[in-house]
């Protein structure tokens, strides 16, 4: 009898270990191995540079097209974006310190910054315009600017414009466009060189004291940047452009921001 009673315990004990066991097994909330992180993709952009990157006022977060396209082509391609803001003029320099994988600023490809950095396919045309106050009937294009007092954005192609225009004590330098256009609205200035969404989004915000004059200057393409010899990077960045493009997703993001189809 007492036998007998030993081995039903042993059996109730090692029934109860088997339960232990698979009800471990069952609540086990580790990550599967193929659930791994996806890689950082550490981006910058001066977010003073509406409507491509600039700060959202209610809630502080980064928003503008370039923001947003470039999170859709992080998602296409498996990359988790972290993005940054930093002036302009050091962005590149960040790029080659490695302080940051990629630039998406609104910057403009040309063969100077080749130079220092990586670009990949265009994904956006621009060109530059003039701005003066709206009751100026003075300056009309390009040619009037000479010798008039203008207002840039240091390290832009518009500050490179208007320096072969006019002298360069003639002109102010800022770090950001909005400051430049403030500085323009408030009557320091004759005029303001810079690109044409960005001047005309500024206008569409309620500053009608605020005209644009003339006929775009050039067709400019922005890329986004890479330091030089990312061969990896730029072909995911390549790929992700241009999936987004084929799937419909830049153009709702295209026709979010600037209100007509993609050019």
């Amino acid at each position: 009898m007492k036998k007998s009673i030993k081995y039903a315990w042993l059996i109730v004990l090692m029934l109860a270990l088997v339960v232990s066991v698979v009800g471990c097994g069952g609540n086990d909330q580790t990550p599967a191995k193929d659930a791994a992180e996806k890689p950082k993709l550490v981006v910058a952009a001066d977010a003073t540079f509406a409507p491509f990157e600039f700060t959202e006022t209610s809630t502080g977060k980064y928003i503008g097209f370039d923001v947003e396209l470039m999170e859709a082509i992080c998602n296409e391609v498996g990359y988790e974006m972290e993005f940054r803001s930093m002036g302009f003029d050091g962005l590149i320099a960040a790029l080659q310190a490695n302080q940051i994988d990629a630039v998406i600023s609104a910057m403009t490809i040309t063969d100077e910054r080749k130079k220092a950095v990586d670009f990949s396919d265009p994904y956006y045309k621009s060109g530059l315009i003039v701005a003066v106050q709206a009751s100026n009937n003075e300056i009309t294009s390009f040619e009037d600017l000479k010798g008039k007092k203008l207002a840039v954005q240091s390290g832009t192609t518009g500050a490179l414009q208007a320096e072969k225009i006019t002298d360069k004590d003639k002109i102010t330098y800022f770090t950001s466009s909005d400051q430049a256009l403030l500085e323009l609205k408030n009557g320091a200035v004759d005029a303001v060189v810079n690109d044409y969404p960005v001047s005309a989004y500024f206008i569409q915000q309620g500053n009608d004291e605020i005209k644009l004059v003339g006929e775009i200057l050039s067709s400019e393409e922005y890329g986004i940047a890479v330091p030089k010899g990312e061969t990896e990077t730029l072909e995911k960045i390549n790929a992700g452009l241009k999936a987004i493009k084929e799937n419909g997703k830049y153009t709702e993001i295209y026709k979010k921001w600037f209100g007509e189809e993609p050019k």
